[in-house]
């Protein structure tokens, strides 16, 4: 049977093609570099002081959470880790939580992970329960480290994509006392890049920092050091 004689029967005719799949190649991983201690190291919970050292008791310091991270701002191995979005303080509980879960969940045979913060270091005291208000300043109760927005907790790497181990950075950056991500390298390229791309294209004169810097409707009256240091930026 022809293929005039199939058309004028109109026979049904299934054509077939073959087609190749093209996929893109894994990625090298040959240029990581891996550290002696593939895992976590375990975090005092206070500051190791000489015996003959009384441990000394410390103001507040809200500054040291507050305005952007100028120094610890970006990845040292240029793969993944967890980025604060906001300032606050971690325990040694979060230490604890985030060491603990990164054990479970990493497979330190082609991973690794390395802290990116010191261990508590500052002291918070606290009047004992019950006591009537005033009598000086309270004994110290635990250890915290501040932190600031854009700070790297902890760094992950290896032989491994971002896709492997965004669930569990994503895990423990939702257990943290302040507002946080899993990023990468290439997240952290796009978010600058973004940045950046807004601030020149931006059609609209009257920004936060205009306003601020040129006191309008006299807000500087209203406003704290901190607003009109960063423009509101960091809160």
């Amino acid at each position: 049977m022809n293929f005039q004689k199939l058309l004028s029967n109109r026979v049904p005719i299934i054509l077939q093609k073959c087609g190749f799949k093209h996929y893109p190649p894994p990625p090298n991983f040959d240029n990581v570099e891996f550290p002696e201690k593939p895992k976590l190291k375990f975090i005092d919970k206070f500051p190791q002081l000489p015996p003959s050292v009384k441990a000394p008791k410390m103001q507040k310091k809200l500054r040291l959470m507050r305005g952007p991270e100028e120094v610890h701002n970006f990845l040292l191995h240029k793969q993944y880790g967890i980025m604060a979005l906001g300032g606050g303080r971690l325990k040694w509980g979060h230490f604890e939580m985030m060491r603990l879960t990164l054990h479970r969940k990493l497979d330190s045979s082609k991973m690794f992970a390395v802290w990116r913060v010191d261990s508590p270091w500052q002291p918070m005291t606290k009047q004992g329960q019950g006591q009537r208000m005033g009598g000086g300043k309270g004994p110290i109760d635990h250890y915290v480290t501040p932190v600031k927005t854009g700070r790297i907790i902890l760094e992950v790497g290896g032989r491994a994509e971002f896709k492997e181990i965004e669930k569990f950075l994503t895990d423990i950056a939702n257990k943290l006392p302040f507002k946080a991500m899993a990023v990468s390298q290439e997240i952290l390229d796009e978010m600058k890049r973004k940045e950046k791309w807004e601030e020149e294209n931006n059609q609209n004169p009257y920004t936060l920092k205009y306003l601020i810097q040129n006191n309008m409707g006299g807000c500087n009256r209203w406003l704290s050091p901190t607003d009109t240091k960063y423009f509101s930026k960091y809160v």
